[in-house]
């Protein structure tokens, strides 16, 4: 049965994939639907043809019912079907402890400065722009892997911004406002508590996405503020955004605005659906065979389940105007998206880029984010490295089986597709934190 199930799953991959004259949204629709209907009825899923809940229930006589029953009743009650429950860890205890005090502060946003950890720092400071979907201190989990914690262990003196989470008096705030009290707001509070002629950046996901959209307003108003730009799997081109796309046509984002309109926001529980039909068998259905087959508790909440819990919402104008500019149009890399009443473009940007994409990214495929050599006249470091949109980014020195290929790019090389860029650059073993510092050491004054 098991074979013969895999077997089905391979047959109607290949029925429903690459069909001639079929629209390749519609192809890969098809292709999502058939993937979530057998998902749903493997045999793993039911106790009759489930060897391991079978011999479960002779071992435990049947005591593992009991337990389900209870674990399904809780789910009920905390609508927590399918996702892992457990008290959260302690913010500031022990996650995003990293010893920092609020410095600035807005309606959109709080700037955090983090305390220096070496005699000497360099002149340049770091300004992290984190996505506002996910809270900020996913980069400033545990002591061993916060990277805020490395920056500063490295003589940089670093600053991010925490955004606060929308409610419904909130509603018509948009992409403008987080762009005008984000990134610009901090650059403008640094640039006078510090004194530092130039600012190096980096941004996280949608933050990244908005850090590119701030380099390039900036370039345009001839402000040369910015030493260098980063993207943690952040995407500026939108004409390949993976299975997400899956989710954002006209339909969709017509019926998201009309649910947004009634209560001001998108919460959070709205969005972590769509993420977790994207890997339905890993974050749904495993956990449903271990809380109501096989009777076991949900494992304790490392960190990054515990952030991953904490998540927050989506001011309504703001995440139209982000789907439709981004994911429908694809205005910044056509080249259409303004700000202040101007269009920017990516081509306007001339610092050193460095950008890091993972290779098992379900948000932002590494194909698409490596579409940023592209789209403007930077030197482009890419760095691919094992592991997730969070999985990967968390690769601090010392992190088993970790690995990377890094491969500098500048404006005058030929252009290379994904795939010779693959083949050309270096594979390293260990974590590529220590080869971002070093390239922003070597863009540093002493």
């Amino acid at each position: 049965m098991s074979q013969g199930f895999l077997l089905m799953e391979d047959f109607f991959d290949k029925a429903t994939s690459d069909i001639p004259g079929l629209d390749p949204a519609h192809d890969r629709a098809m292709t999502f639907l058939v993937r979530q209907m057998l998902d749903a009825v493997a045999p793993s899923n039911f106790l009759a043809t489930n060897p391991e809940a079978l011999t479960r229930t002779l071992e435990t006589h049947g005591t593992n019912f009991q337990h389900a029953v209870a674990a399904f009743l809780h789910d009920m009650e905390t609508r927590a079907i399918g996702s892992p429950s457990g008290a959260n860890e302690a913010v500031g205890a022990e996650v995003a402890c990293t010893p920092g005090k609020v410095v600035f502060r807005n309606h959109l946003m709080e700037l955090i400065q983090y305390a220096p950890t070496t005699d000497a720092v360099h002149p340049e400071p770091v300004l992290i722009v984190p996505a506002w979907i996910m809270k900020y201190y996913i980069l400033d989990l545990s002591p061993g892997n916060s990277l805020v914690r490395y920056l500063t262990g490295q003589g940089f003196t670093v600053f991010m911004i925490s955004w606060r989470n929308p409610g419904a008096e909130d509603a018509a705030l948009g992409m403008a406002d987080y762009l005008a009290q984000g990134p610009r707001s901090a650059l403008d509070y640094i640039s006078q508590a510090t004194g530092a002629e130039k600012i190096h950046s980096a941004g996280y996901c949608l933050g990244g996405t908005l850090l590119s959209i701030a380099a390039a307003g900036m370039a345009r108003e001839g402000d040369t503020r910015l030493a260098s730009m980063t993207l943690f799997a952040a995407q500026t081109d939108f004409s390949e955004p993976g299975e997400l796309s899956l989710f954002i046509n006209e339909s969709q984002v017509s019926f998201l605005e009309d649910v947004m309109e009634a209560q001001g926001y998108l919460d959070s529980t709205q969005m972590m659906s769509a993420f977790q039909m994207l890997r339905s068998n890993d974050l749904l259905w495993s956990r449903m065979i271990r809380n109501y087959l096989l009777g076991e508790d949900d494992p304790p909440m490392n960190d990054l389940m515990a952030w991953n819990a904490d998540s927050t919402r989506m001011p309504a104008r703001m995440h139209s105007e982000y789907l439709r500019h981004m994911f429908l149009s694809n205005d910044l890399a056509a080249g259409r998206y303004q700000v202040d009443g101007h269009v920017v473009s990516l081509r306007d940007i001339r610092l050193p880029v460095f950008c890091v994409g993972t290779e098992t990214d379900h948000i932002a495929p590494w194909k698409s984010v490596f579409k940023i050599h592209n789209l403007g006249h930077a030197d482009v470091t890419f760095a691919l490295t094992n592991g997730g949109h969070n999985a990967g980014v968390l690769s601090e020195p010392g992190h088993k089986r970790r690995h990377f290929h890094i491969l500098e790019t500048r404006d005058q090389d030929k252009a290379l597709s994904p795939e010779d860029w693959l083949e050309a650059a270096a594979q390293k073993n260990g974590s590529w934190w220590p080869a971002w510092a070093k390239w922003l050491s070597d863009r540093s004054g002493p």
